[in-house]
């Protein structure tokens, strides 16, 4: 009697985590799983603790701890082919995916979320597998955001609208804001932000609409950048502040240095410098303490930008800066990235009249930005 209560016990903490989901409730969901986890280790119950496991790898990293999603994860799996639970395997591989993009090892993630995509098929697509979403349209929105970090730009269009596809065909509005956010996301880091703002204007649209405030964060900052790179900076910068100030409400860390990085990009478009170099450190410094390497790499070119506006004697320090991005955006295969490093570079040089390396960091850009068809990127690389 006393093992049916525990089994009960911990099958209501699992209906009761999708509606925390819904509400943003990350710390709450956690303590709630932890406490079904010491339940299901005392009483031996190898399929629920594996399920416990696998969610605790999504809400491990959704507070900031990717290393303790990794290994939650991996926890999950072992316990998935022991039983031979294909299920458990699916929905641990659509929260591990995330968790390696969170570190910045994009290939790994676009590895194990391709696998996922290209297994859910026919049927499979309109199984939730025991999760809030649908695995079908989470994995692929995810490989989008992936691809996109590594330039593979087309690739990550036709997964990415794949996902909203099958999110509208299923009826499914929490996949469809998260294909918004993908998608739109993607639009952003390759430059056609018209087609960015369009895409999360809806996506954030729906998230107010339907009262979801765990997405609000990302769509926020994404559509919050679109704006100020479109100089739409009366817009831009209260929804930029308004994303930071309710991630961290909902202890969601995940991204949260990216959401500063945003919010410094667009106060120094502003020209308020000096917020700008103060955003920028805490997004370093948050960047660093989660292990979060391509954040990192974005943070440092962020930096690099900010020393550009100083005197000149801090020409030195923003070569600095941007050569660290440059080496970890190179490290991590983030093409897109690395292209804009060298771009900075190339501008920084010309403004110190070494006009050979000014050239060669130039012509590095230039290559890049064409062979990722970044169009509005490529065409400002040249020299006024």
């Amino acid at each position: 009697m006393g093992r049916h209560r525990s089994e009960e016990a911990i099958d209501v903490r699992f209906d009761l985590r999708n509606s925390l989901h819904l509400l943003g409730e990350y710390a709450r969901i956690l303590d709630d799983l932890r406490e079904a986890q010491s339940v299901a280790e005392a009483i031996d119950e190898r399929q629920r603790l594996g399920w416990i496991c696998s969610y605790m790898t999504q809400y491990l990293r959704l507070i900031g701890d990717p290393d303790g999603a990794m290994e939650s994860g991996q926890r999950a799996l072992a316990i998935a082919e022991s039983l031979g639970d294909s299920a458990l395997e699916v929905a641990t591989n659509t929260h591990l995916g995330p968790a390696y993009g969170a570190r910045g090892d994009y290939r790994r993630a676009i590895e194990i979320l391709g696998k996922i995509a290209d297994t859910l098929v026919g049927d499979l697509v309109h199984e939730r597998f025991r999760l809030a979403g649908f695995p079908s349209v989470i994995s692929r929105i995810n490989l989008a955001w992936c691809l996109a970090e590594l330039g593979d730009f087309t690739e990550g269009i036709t997964h990415g609208e794949e996902g909203m596809r099958i999110a509208e065909e299923v009826d499914d509005p929490h996949g469809l804001i998260n294909a918004c956010f993908g998608l739109g996301t993607l639009f952003l880091l390759k430059g056609e932000w018209g087609r960015a703002i369009l895409v999360l204007e809806r996506g954030l649209g729906l998230c107010r609409a339907l009262n979801l405030p765990f997405m609000f964060p990302h769509l926020a900052s994404s559509l919050g950048s679109a704006y100020a790179l479109s100089r739409r900076l009366a817009e831009a910068i209260p929804l930029l502040e308004q994303a930071v100030q309710q991630a961290g409400s909902m202890t969601l860390m995940s991204r949260h240095s990216i959401f500063l990085v945003r919010l410094g990009e667009a106060y120094l478009l502003a020209g308020r410098t000096d917020d700008a170099i103060q955003v920028a450190e805490r997004a370093l410094q948050l960047a660093n303490t989660q292990r979060e390497r391509g954040h990192e790499a974005y943070t440092l070119r962020l930096l690099a930008e900010t020393a550009c506006q100083g005197n000149p004697s801090a020409s030195e320090k923003a070569e600095q800066y941007y050569r660290q991005a440059l080496a970890l955006a190179g490290e991590l295969g983030m093409r897109p990235l690395l292209a804009h490093c060298n771009l900075g570079l190339a501008k920084l040089y010309r403004r110190r009249g070494e006009r050979a390396s000014a050239d060669e960091h130039l012509a590095a850009a230039t290559e890049l930005f064409r062979a990722m068809d970044m169009g509005f990127w490529l065409q400002l690389s040249g020299w006024p």
